[in-house]
């Protein structure tokens, strides 16, 4: 497993690269795939926010699938701690899913009488559908049409690439495009 660890607005410490390293490798373990792992410190100028001053982003990719935590905390340790806690959660319930999967004849998911409450409540059910007509538009009219629906994100038909894409809010006020490759 290779794990990169960089710092934005802030320089990590090595004693807490290693920290970093030896927490997210121990987590890890649950796949041994050799993966790349991508630890992310930020450290929030702000003194208002001071009780969230640090975050610890961790993005993986796991069995096919893009696993990515974050925490945030007072200290860059209780920020570090809660993100690799959160990361072996993820991939337990991930390898969890994928063996379930495999044991009930490769259903999406298998809602069985067996299973606890716990397992039941962390199980994605479809509770709603919507179809709608999707007309060819640009992302600049796709991300106005976001913005008057009151949505975080807006799924849409580019008309420039004829393919569909994602425009979505992102947490530094701007807005993200989404496309096919």
């Amino acid at each position: 497993m290779t794990v990169r660890i960089h710092g934005r607005n802030m320089q990590v410490s090595d004693q807490m690269r290693s920290i970093a390293e030896e927490r997210v490798k121990h987590a890890g373990r649950i796949f041994d795939d050799g993966g790349h792992v991508d630890v992310e410190f930020t450290e929030k100028q702000n003194p208002r926010q001071a009780e969230d001053r640090y975050r610890v982003e961790i993005t993986s990719s796991a069995a096919g699938n893009i696993v990515r935590i974050e925490a945030e905390a007072a200290e860059e340790r209780a920020a570090l701690d809660a993100a690799t806690d959160r990361y072996e959660r993820q991939l337990r319930r991930l390898k969890e899913r994928l063996i379930q999967r495999n044991r009930s004849g490769n259903k999406a998911l298998n809602h069985s009488e067996d299973q606890s409450d716990e397992d039941k409540d962390r199980d994605a059910v479809i509770v709603r559908t919507k179809r709608f007509e999707m007309k060819p538009m640009t992302a600049e009219e796709a991300a106005l049409q976001m913005e008057m629906l009151g949505h975080s994100f807006f799924f849409f038909l580019n008309g420039d690439s004829g393919k569909h894409s994602v425009v979505y809010h992102r947490r530094d006020g701007h807005v993200g495009l989404i496309e096919p490759e």
